[in-house]
């Protein structure tokens, strides 16, 4: 049963995150120190705290209508009409976990015209391989990254992991996709791409173009890339606007 979400005065009088929150995942939840007791006007930086003292000094307490931890990433839905989405990052940084509490409106707010991130990864250096029949390929000049071009089984891009292929992409222009839906060749792509631990389809451009095609009927493709997800739904198919936002 989902507990609530707690937030308390933080008895340490030295620390300069004056609020503890409590997040009812697991059975004694999660306990950070944050700086703010709800992230309103910016993302919040927040702190593990050992442990949820037993005379906490609550302050706030909101009933919670799911809390579930995807990767590096717990999303808390409260149960009220406004300020009920957020989530909570956990990442590292110089060797130190760190956790930042966001909501959709602080993220919007961070990056408000979708601007590409331009700092490069700490640590080792990804070796991306990329498919010999690729005419175009994505040089990933930007990024900490090498390529190596050999024939892939499966996708136009991958990582491997002791030898093994462990994640890979197909990349997709609109009317590439179009065909590929309309003539049925997506679909053994995307059998071959179930195959491996994570795969996904990028498209370089949006979604709503799909009804703007010139040659195409958008209803017909629409109907079949949701045919598509449904019959192969851990291959996600992405929709990043331009090509240089699909290489990001």
């Amino acid at each position: 049963m989902v507990d609530d979400l707690l937030v308390a005065r933080n008895p340490d009088p030295d620390s300069t995150l004056p609020y503890l929150v409590r997040i009812p995942l697991g059975p004694a939840g999660v306990v950070v120190k944050a700086k703010q007791p709800w992230p309103r006007a910016a993302k919040v930086y927040c702190h593990r705290a050992e442990e949820w003292p037993d005379d906490a000094e609550i302050v706030e307490r909101h009933p919670v209508r799911s809390c579930s931890r995807r990767g590096p990433a717990i999303d808390l839905v409260l149960a009220r009409g406004r300020e009920n989405r957020s989530q909570l990052v956990i990442t590292r940084a110089r060797g130190r976990e760190v956790i930042f509490w966001q909501s959709p409106r602080t993220a919007k707010q961070a990056r408000p015209g979708v601007h590409l991130p331009t700092a490069r990864a700490h640590g080792q250096v990804l070796d991306i391989l990329v498919d010999s029949g690729e005419k175009y390929p994505y040089a990933f000049g930007s990024q900490q990254a090498t390529t190596r071009r050999q024939r892939l089984a499966a996708g136009d891009y991958a990582v491997e992991l002791a030898g093994n292929v462990v994640a890979a992409v197909e990349r997709k222009t609109l009317e590439d996709l179009a065909g590929s839906l309309l003539s049925g060749k997506l679909t053994y792509a995307l059998a071959e791409l179930t195959a491996l631990p994570r795969a996904a389809v990028v498209v370089e451009d949006r979604y709503s173009r799909l009804f703007k095609l010139p040659h195409s009927p958008g209803a017909r493709i629409a109907e079949a890339l949701a045919e598509a997800q449904a019959r192969f739904p851990s291959v996600p198919v992405v929709f990043c606007e331009t090509r240089p936002l699909a290489q990001k």
